[in-house]
């Protein structure tokens, strides 16, 4: 009998004990006894949890066998989590998704249609809508994709999400990047290869809380940023250019003032303003290069990015 092609669904989980039985349950209605065609093997990574999400992956694990999780050994990040997950992929194919069931099961039939139909070598998905999202965090997200987008090389498309469908040459070119601080948006995209786009509508979660405030959404945007791009560096320098310019045309007036009409005491209020704007330049210069170096001093540590402590994938 010919062997069946093997899925790997990655599926990263931070405290997410109510979502979990929900995801399974779609999972294997939906996906794994319903795709006759394909083998599954779901894989859980536990990013340090605080809840009860560990049990709960061990309940799921001597239920079936097509689970597997991984756990570390604290919180390192989503980021950690799908490396880990697509690190530990045998399959063939490798889809990334969450499992706050807003990325919808359904799709991944449609996404391995997609692949034997148009032969391509990603299948990914975007929201054409930002449904039930704050209007404030909707406004910042466009910002960012129009900013990124013409300050980086790489492109990003708008509304993108980490929901997609990977050939192996895909997953094991996006595992050579051994880079610290991973942005895997521009990751996917920066590897190239024959991507495919569906679309559908924004889907709110089924239960418990997102884990993406927004100081850690705008966190993630300038790691995008400093990741994918040296513009923020260049745009220091030409503030500085001008700014020293500036000077030193202001340099020339007071002198030529001086010799003219003398040097009056007055005009320290503009001396104060002008030396408080050239300050605020100068920290904003050294806090655009201190994004860089501390990425740079974090990556020549050479630390590993995730720490296991438990599993039951076996090698």
């Amino acid at each position: 009998m010919e062997q069946k092609p093997l899925v790997s669904v990655v599926c990263a989980c931070y405290n997410e004990e109510q979502m979990l039985p929900l995801y399974y349950d779609a999972m294997k209605k939906q996906v794994l006894d319903n795709l006759d065609e394909y083998d599954f093997e779901l894989i859980f990574i536990n990013d340090g949890s605080k809840d009860r999400t560990l049990p709960i992956l061990r309940e799921l694990a001597a239920g079936d066998q097509r689970v597997k999780y991984l756990s570390f050994s604290r919180n390192f990040g989503k980021e950690a989590a799908m490396y880990a997950g697509m690190k530990h992929a045998k399959g063939e194919f490798a889809c990334v998704m969450d499992c706050d069931l807003q990325d919808p099961p359904e799709m991944i039939g449609k996404m391995l249609q997609k692949l034997g139909e148009d032969d391509c070598d990603c299948v990914a998905t975007r929201r054409v809508d930002r449904k039930g999202e704050p209007k404030l965090r909707s406004a910042f997200s466009r910002a960012f994709y129009r900013i990124i987008n013409r300050i980086s090389d790489t492109e990003f498309v708008d509304g993108a999400r980490d929901f997609r469908m990977m050939r192996r040459c895909v997953v094991d070119a996006v595992l050579e990047l051994g880079e610290y601080h991973r942005f895997s948006k521009g990751l996917f995209m920066w590897v190239g290869f024959d991507t495919r786009w569906l679309e559908y509508e924004n889907v709110e979660r089924a239960a418990g809380e997102t884990k993406w405030s927004f100081w850690k959404l705008m966190a993630y945007a300038v790691e995008g940023i400093v990741s994918f791009s040296t513009v923020p560096l260049r745009i220091a320098t030409i503030l500085g250019s001008i700014v020293s310019a500036l000077a030193l045309v202001y340099m020339v007036i007071r002198v030529i003032i001086a010799l003219i009409w003398g040097n009056p005491v007055a005009g320290y209020p503009s001396l104060l303003a002008i030396t408080l704007c050239l300050g605020g330049f100068i920290l904003l210069a050294l806090g655009i290069i201190g994004e860089y170096v501390a990425r740079t001093y974090m990556q020549v540590k050479n630390r590993p990015i995730y720490i296991q402590k438990e599993t039951n994938i076996k090698d």
